[in-house]
């Protein structure tokens, strides 16, 4: 199996996967994890195990009962007369058809309820595992493709679960007819089964035939639903464009290939049902045959020819059955195995067994000689030393991609150095629990994303703890309490997609009064006013003079003039500490932050500008 260490580099993702793993038409490892997930409902699994043999008894009854009846009317017992056998047969037949109908009733339903907590189960358990992913796991994993394992893969194994567990037991069924009517007669079951070889043969050499189109179209369907996702995604930047012509083209030419593969396995698929149809009937042919003449030489009873019969046409119907859902089967394995997959890929980070509890923090923050990359061999952070002391305000600046996020990012452990290490008041990062680390600090982010729950839901989130009135303190210090009571539902206004009913500058505002309401120890802005108005930047100004008081905060700023009043402004360059000092000292220096600050403003400034003397 291909597995997520091989697709990628420091992360492996699962980028691509879907095209790769096909399946067969049984996979054990899957079978046995699916197994497992029903053994949680062991009443439901007694019931239809009951439900399951119950119904291939009385279906292997049905043809014995017929046969039997044939024989009363055939080979009259003398002293009843020809007729006189048919009421016991007719009550035997319909008694066989009620417990038919009950047992196939009892396997449905609890089959049914299986299969549903099942897909629940996966459903909440492939959530909780994503959950507790890492962000580098996201950084290297694309978002339609995380999607499509917790939401299509399922909806495969839902598809299979709806027919091919039935379609197993009449497998099962098929076993036993094949015993019941070698049992019943050696010579004609043989016959019976002589074709079988050839069948086996067929669905071999058809299956190395359809495969390979079967991958085809699913690899043409993964493309289409790419193409479809990156053009919805980036909607506006195509009509900001005029490109809209141009993108229907290429789709069209995509979704024309996978139609073209479609139509293919189509036709790949149509070929298996006719040669089982062809096999039937040789294999009922030659019982006829056969069997005829032993009825004529008196070796056979017709009642027993019959039932052989009756047994042939319902042997083949599984087989029938799996040909047509042969690709159903492939893609339900191929999806259990990529289900299965992410639920056993392990946490890139994760608390070590001797893990503590992150005490009380004060807010002092070092790093240490520390180093990362996302890729191996290509440094982000380079050979760090930095000390934050509890309470101070230190911004960050630099050009794009001087590892400003990627500091502030190993501070909150959504990544680990690849050397050196991360103190907080000197204690490991490595070492703490990351919940109880997380719920000590709390980040403001360029993008605010906001849920599609109330303002006063989105503020408290993880805090339950937080009483109303604490959100709507939050709120006032942050300067969203007018705008929210101005909504329609104030706090309890419900939020669309994302924040989509605020302007951007609200949405701010509200992830500022979430990270206000949780007394973070350690605050964290990331570019949190790149996005926003003048007036909204004033507010948030205003309020951060307030916030950040008596906290530890990292700020990331593009926009200098809201760094200025900082305790010490670090500037990196390609990873590395470049300059350290207050604004007015780093101006007097004259060197890169003097720089971005000219390149800011569109002027050059001199110390005698500062004010520094």
């Amino acid at each position: 199996m291909t597995t997520f260490r091989k697709l990628g580099a420091r992360n492996p993702g699962i980028t691509g996967l879907d095209d790769i793993i096909l399946g067969g038409l049984y996979d054990h490892g899957v079978a046995v994890r699916l197994f497992s997930y029903a053994l949680r409902y062991k009443r439901a699994c007694l019931l239809a195990l009951i439900g399951v043999t119950g119904y291939i008894t009385t279906m292997i009854a049905l043809p014995l009962i017929v046969g039997w009846g044939i024989e009363t009317v055939v080979s009259p017992n003398p002293e009843e007369g020809r007729w006189q056998g048919l009421d016991i047969v007719f009550i035997v037949f319909v008694g066989n058809a009620l417990a038919n109908l009950a047992f196939n009733y009892l396997q449905l339903s609890s089959m049914a309820a299986i299969s549903v907590e099942i897909l629940n189960d996966l459903r909440v358990d492939m959530f909780d595992r994503l959950q507790r992913q890492s962000t580098a796991f996201y950084d290297n994993s694309e978002v339609g493709r995380i999607m499509s394992r917790v939401q299509n893969d399922v909806l495969q194994i839902q598809d299979w679960m709806e027919m091919g567990i039935l379609t197993m037991s009449e497998m099962v069924m098929l076993v036993f007819i094949a015993i019941t009517m070698l049992a019943m007669n050696p010579v004609l079951g043989a016959m019976a089964l002589v074709v079988m070889p050839i069948l086996v043969i067929s669905m071999y050499i058809w299956q190395k035939y359809a495969r390979p189109t079967f991958v085809r179209v699913r690899t043409a369907l993964s493309i289409v639903n790419g193409n479809l996702q990156e053009n919805i995604s980036g909607v506006r930047v195509s009509q900001s464009m005029n490109r809209e012509a141009v993108n229907s083209r290429n789709f069209d030419r995509l979704n024309h290939a996978h139609l073209d593969a479609s139509l293919k396995a189509a036709l790949v698929s149509s070929v298996m049902s006719p040669i089982v149809e062809l096999i039937t009937v040789l294999s009922m042919g030659l019982v006829i045959v056969v069997g005829g003449k032993m009825v004529f030489d008196g070796q056979l009873e017709v009642g027993l020819l019959v039932a052989f019969l009756l047994f042939l046409q319902r042997f083949f119907e599984p087989i029938r059955q799996l040909a047509m859902n042969f690709t159903q089967f492939q893609r339900a394995m191929a999806s259990g195995a990529r289900i299965f997959e992410l639920l056993d890929l392990p946490a890139e980070m994760s608390d070590s067994p001797t893990a503590i509890p992150m005490p009380y923090i004060q807010g002092d923050v070092s790093f240490n000689n520390v180093t990362f990359s996302y890729v191996p061999g290509v440094e982000v952070i380079k050979n760090v030393d930095l000390q934050i002391k509890a309470g101070e305000t230190v911004a960050l600046v630099g050009l794009t991609g001087a590892g400003k996020t990627t500091l502030a990012s190993l501070v909150a452990r959504f990544y680990d150095p690849d050397e050196g290490e991360i103190l907080v008041d000197g204690i490991d990062v490595r070492g703490v629990q990351r919940s109880t680390l997380g719920l000590q600090m709390s980040m403001v982010l360029q993008d605010p994303f906001l849920y599609s729950s109330t303002v006063t839901e989105n503020i408290r989130y993880n805090h339950e703890d937080v009483t109303d009135k604490q959100v709507v303190d939050a709120a006032k210090a942050v300067g969203a309490h007018e705008f929210i009571m101005n909504l329609k539902d104030g706090y309890d206004t419900l939020l669309q997609q994302r924040g989509g009913n605020l302007s951007m500058g609200q949405r701010q505002l509200l992830s500022f009064a979430r990270a206000l309401v949780a007394d973070p120890r350690i605050l964290v802005l990331d570019e949190a006013t790149a996005n926003i108005d003048s007036q909204t930047e004033r507010l948030i100004q205003t309020a951060l003079n307030k916030i950040l008081i008596g906290r530890t905060s990292i700020v990331i700023a593009h926009r200098l003039s809201t760094i200025t009043g900082a305790d010490r402004i670090v500037v990196l360059e390609l990873g590395k500490i470049k300059e350290v000092g207050t604004h007015h000292e780093l101006l007097a220096l004259g060197g890169i932050y003097a720089e971005l600050f000219a390149m800011n403003f569109g002027e050059t400034f001199s110390a005698a500008d500062t004010g520094v003397s």
